[in-house]
């Protein structure tokens, strides 16, 4: 039986354990940090178990919605509350696109959303395909205009990136994209009424998932999970690995370095020189949390209107770019809040990182001035909690297919060892753990 360290205890480095211990591997699991579970976090606000992190995850991708099942997690789905775009000086109700691309001009319209100047752009579209990896925001741009990428593409980019429209790649984003905008209809069927959701969450919150991950690995024999334990340096010794940390060295057949890309270029600048150098070129974007509690008595005109939120396009120029109605969203919130309505805001997008660096007490309030102009509210929280992500969110640029491939290319030189997360095939918590499954899979074969 061999021995198989994993740095890193982000759902992808859980999910990689976890199919290295069915496997009949003993496994190490390290983690910098004092908690397991990377971006799906619980916090309390006014005494509600929320999350602080990712709060939901694509159900039409199935390795999320699985895993959770396997884990007996009950799986649940948003409720029919609708988003909208609070753009030009109104929240407008966000009309069906792919990814920002409108698929009913007619809709995009009435929505209000576009000037008529940018309206005539959207109308008279140009047909193009390209032949190489473009931005979403230069591809949707040319057949759209450019206030569709401004006002559609952009928030829908940010919201998902945290990113810009004009450098994220669309093969790597939306790959489906490059087909349908070469089509002279650019549209789809519109869903049937029972389509399955798009999204689903689990019952009480997304952090419960890494919590379930955490208690199956603590339950299977020859797996062992350190906190606190911080990887200082890998290095090849004859067919396996020693992997530092502060507490002494630890010996692996088998290395799976599932940590964002920063440090795993730093882990592996001896070990796979050329696929560290890749991993540098990588940008992350960071981004805060706000989340926020108000009494239902107070708040419930304003808010409780069903709409599930809405999403800020940065040409508008505010603090937020989106925020979620958590209470109007998810039952179990609005069941957990009492008489209360929780919600959240974000802030960040790549290259703010300088917005970021404000107080706690800042960021709450530049969040409760811009609720106020965009719904009227006027009361004050009952609670209030700040969540920081620095470095949290991977940048997909033009270009990154090619890099995961070198990269790839570059590790699989040095056997034993793979790596997997968010930096790689999708940021998405099915994306993730699907990237966890593949790289177990390939380094077992």
């Amino acid at each position: 039986m061999s021995r198989a360290v994993v740095v890193g205890a982000g759902v992808a480095g859980l999910t990689a354990a976890r199919d290295l211990a069915i496997a009949g591997h003993d496994v190490l699991l390290l983690e910098a940090t004092d908690r397991s579970g990377g971006k799906l976090r619980a916090g309390e606000v006014a005494g509600v178990t929320v999350d602080v992190g990712a709060e939901a995850m694509l159900h039409r991708r199935p390795e999320g919605t699985a895993l959770a099942t396997d884990l007996r997690l009950p799986i649940t789905h948003p409720t029919a509350a609708t988003s909208r775009v609070w753009t030009r000086d109104a929240l407008r109700p966000l009309p069906r696109t792919l990814m920002g691309a409108p698929l009913d001009l007619d809709q995009l319209e009435a929505s209000g959303i576009l000037s008529p100047e940018g309206m005539r752009d959207a109308r008279h579209q140009h047909v193009q395909y390209p032949t190489w990896d473009v931005s979403v925001g230069e591809l949707v741009g040319g057949r759209f205009g450019q206030e569709v990428v401004d006002r559609l593409v952009e928030p829908l980019l940010g919201g998902v990136y945290a990113g810009q429209a004009r450098h994220i790649s669309v093969r790597a984003a939306v790959p489906q994209l490059v087909d349908l905008i070469a089509r002279d209809e650019f549209t789809l069927p519109t869903p049937p009424a029972d389509a399955p959701p798009v999204f689903a969450s689990v019952d009480g919150g997304m952090w419960r998932m890494a919590a379930a991950l955490e208690a199956d690995l603590r339950e299977r024999p020859g797996v062992e999970i350190r906190h606190g334990a911080t990887v200082t340096a890998v290095r090849r010794t004859g067919s396996g690995f020693v992997v530092t940390t502060p507490a002494g060295d630890e010996a692996a057949d088998l290395l799976v370095v599932a940590t964002p890309a920063a440090p795993t270029a730093r882990l592996l600048t001896d070990l796979a020189p050329s696929a560290a150098e890749e991993l540098r070129q990588i940008g992350y974007a960071s981004v805060a949390l706000v989340t926020l509690a108000f009494r239902a008595d107070e708040a419930a005109e304003t808010l409780d209107t069903g709409a599930s939120g809405f999403l800020v396009p940065p040409v508008d120029d505010r603090a937020i770019k989106a925020s979620t109605f958590s209470f109007a969203k998810w039952d179990w919130v609005r069941a957990a809040g009492e008489g209360l309505l929780v919600l959240r805001t974000s802030l960040g997008r790549f290259g703010e990182e300088a917005s970021l660096q404000a107080a706690d007490e800042e960021l709450v309030t530049v969040s409760l001035k811009d609720l106020a102009t965009a719904t009227g509210l006027s009361v004050a929280p009952v609670d209030a909690v700040v969540q920081r992500w620095g470095g949290g969110l991977p940048q997909y640029w033009v270009g990154h297919l090619d890099r995961v491939a070198r990269i790839r290319a570059a590790v699989a030189e040095v056997p034993g060892l793979t790596l997997c997360g968010a930096a790689y095939d999708g940021v998405g918590i099915p994306a993730t753990i699907g990237s966890a499954h593949h790289a177990i899979a390939d380094l077992l074969a």
